[in-house]
């Protein structure tokens, strides 16, 4: 490994990426420490404890903003509900469709569109949060100091989206995924000491910890299993005969991963379940927030049962959503058709579409199976124990998912200019 790091820093372009992402994490992590002005912060840190149910995964993604109310406490949730927003609209509205499939230019429109969508989110999640649940905190009440908190939030949120954006071009991975890679990380130290310190003081059981970490251990090796594993769907390419050459003749194969949505039906399963807790903060109806603070919690029956049972069918349901957006097994049967490909046993066209779109229904079943449970379950374990490592299954698959995107993204940089990589 520390070879493959040497050699990615000989290659000028990777190594041009590698440090502009690490600038753009500093200016992150820096943006983390920058509170918003005309907020008592010690207000809002204990606003924050006492609401932990509804806000702890948030701030974990936030790497602390949210409790900090710092200009980057909406983090990229906004970015990310705009995104499961625009997609779903996408499958509904033909003339968005088409604009997905009109190639570069389409996706181009259809981004504008998401981040329009982001600063209008943001602005009504900053306003809720800003002038809304965190009310009390406001240093003063004046219409000046309520619309510099609301624009800082919403102006926070977008340089994030631009962020990411900037470093997906520029940099190495997924922009916004490794700004939540980060956002989670830098919480992992905290969680940790609190967890050993309550240890020390006898006021965590240390089976329980114990339990936890070979759960923990057992997620990671499970999710890398799940991730990497591949189903090849053996291709045999007709044999054409041009001049006195012959051409074709090999065989080859489809690689289908098992779970081929990577780690984005969690992370829509996660914003899309933290809506109708944002929900409760701007409607003043005391029997929906009883309501949601019952029958929608991580803490206490019968909340934390229903709660669990949503996450494990929203990741189930996003794996079949977001498999539908990205594989198409149509232009795959066509593809193989035009090149003179077939599967053996499988008639060329429609029939090899239809095959394709049968195999992946499958491994999509198990590897959203997979994904659920790991989501869904620690979220029971952490509901009903002292633990105060609040990094579950979710927080757990998105690390190891954007890990692992992220090394397969510079391996490939280091196999093509021939040199050894982490995964070789």
């Amino acid at each position: 490994m520390l070879t493959a790091i040497r050699n990615a820093f000989k290659i000028p372009d990777l190594k041009n990426r590698l440090v502009y992402t690490l600038l753009m994490l500093v200016v992150f992590r820096v943006g983390t420490a920058i509170p918003v002005p005309g907020i008592d912060v010690s207000v809002i840190k204990q606003m924050v404890q006492n609401q932990a149910n509804l806000l702890s995964f948030y701030d974990i993604v936030a790497g602390g903003s949210l409790s900090n109310f710092t200009i980057f406490a909406l983090s990229v949730g906004p970015y990310i509900t705009s995104s499961i927003i625009i997609q779903l609209l996408t499958v509904a509205i033909p003339s968005l469709e088409d604009l997905q499939k009109s190639g570069e230019e389409g996706r181009k429109k259809i981004m504008q569109i998401t981040r329009y969508t982001t600063v209008a989110l943001a602005l009504m999640q900053s306003t809720a949060l800003g002038i809304g649940f965190f009310r009390s905190a406001l240093l003063s009440n004046s219409v000046l100091n309520q619309l510099s908190v609301v624009l800082t939030l919403t102006a926070g949120s977008a340089f994030l989206m631009w962020l990411g954006e900037q470093i997906t071009e520029k940099g190495i991975g997924n922009g916004v995924s490794i700004l939540i890679f980060a956002g989670i990380v830098s919480r992992i130290p905290g969680g940790a000491i609190k967890s050993f310190e309550m240890l020390k003081a006898k006021e965590l059981n240390s089976v329980e910890f114990i339990i936890f970490l070979a759960i923990s251990l057992g997620i990671i090796v499970g999710a890398i299993m799940v991730l990497e594993a591949v189903r090849k769907i053996p291709v045999q390419h007709a044999k054409r005969v041009v001049g006195r050459k012959t051409y074709g003749g090999q065989t080859t194969h489809i690689p289908l991963k098992i779970n081929q949505a990577g780690v984005i039906p969690v992370i829509f399963a996660s914003s899309f379940l933290m809506l109708p807790n944002l929900a409760s903060i701007v409607i003043k109806n005391e029997a929906y927030k009883t309501f949601i603070n019952k029958y929608l919690t991580t803490q206490g029956t019968p909340g934390i049962y229903i709660y669990s049972l949503i996450e494990f069918l929203l990741v189930l349901g996003f794996s079949y959503f977001y498999m539908s957006i990205i594989f198409k097994p149509d232009e795959i049967a066509d593809n193989l058709k035009n090149s003179n490909g077939f599967i053996p046993g499988v008639r060329p066209g429609k029939t090899t579409a239809d095959y394709l779109e049968k195999v992946s229904n499958r491994l999509t079943l198990a590897g959203g199976v997979f994904l659920a449970l790991i989501s869904a379950v620690p979220i029971l374990i952490l509901g009903f124990t002292n633990i105060p490592f609040r990094f579950g299954g979710t927080s757990l698959l998105i690390v190891i998912g954007v890990a692992l995107e992220t090394m397969k993204q510079i391996e490939a940089k280091l196999v093509m200019r021939h040199y050894q990589g982490f995964l070789s």
